[in-house]
């Protein structure tokens, strides 16, 4: 049965041009500004780790801007998740969190070689707290920008998409925290840093969801 006369009427006065996306290469390049604040602003704010001159510039800077890198190349992973028709396979999926896990395990065992501090007796939990709370902080904004430009793209399932850029944004938040804090003991770094970059993924996670279920009820 043909529909009336007035609901394609209603219908053509709706109808507006579509924005094409750019491609999740491009678009994730928004955030390259906040990777870069994240890597000058959390040492400015506090100081340089301590053994600065003991590891050296670049498993100091070059090791946080690899994983920096690491974390935006997620994001970008992220965009094409949410684009419908564009979801990544499983051995993708599975490739991009495995790099979220060993990219900053391998930071951790090189910068281990030359330096290998931790919490003084009796201050393990107040020193892992303050870096959590630091890390989870930096990586707040990029999730929100992250988070904006998934939900542009109408994702399928914004579970998996929030899932990936929130790690790739708890990646770029550690490569900051790293180059103010100095503990290279792995139970602080896999307990305070680790648990950030898990938090942040979780958020992204959650987040996702929300804004998704949320628009589909509208």
């Amino acid at each position: 049965m043909a529909a009336p006369e007035t609901l394609r009427d209603e219908v053509a006065r709706d109808l507006a041009p579509a924005r094409p996306l750019a491609r999740p290469a491009v678009r994730s390049l928004a955030l390259v500004p906040i990777a870069l604040a994240i890597l000058v602003g959390v040492p400015a704010l506090h100081r340089l780790r301590y053994d600065l001159l003991a590891i050296g510039a670049f498993r100091a800077f070059g090791l946080s801007a690899i994983q920096a890198a690491v974390g935006l190349a997620i994001v970008a992973l992220a965009l094409r998740e949410s684009i419908p028709g564009r979801a990544l396979s499983k051995p993708v999926l599975a490739g991009a969190f495995a790099a979220g896990i060993l990219v900053p395990l391998g930071v951790l065992a090189i910068t281990m070689q030359v330096s290998l501090l931790g919490p003084l007796p009796g201050e393990w939990f107040e020193v892992g707290a303050a870096c959590f709370r630091t890390s989870a902080f930096a990586a707040v904004p990029a999730i929100a920008v992250a988070g904006v430009l998934v939900a542009r793209a109408f994702p399928l399932r914004p579970g998996v998409a929030g899932a990936l850029y929130g790690l790739g944004c708890g990646l770029m938040a550690d490569a900051g925290l790293r180059l103010y804090c100095e503990m290279s003991a792995p139970r602080h770094v896999l307990l305070a840093h680790g648990g950030a970059i898990a938090a942040a993924t979780v958020a992204g996670m959650i987040l996702a969801s929300v804004v998704e279920k949320k628009r589909r009820r509208a």
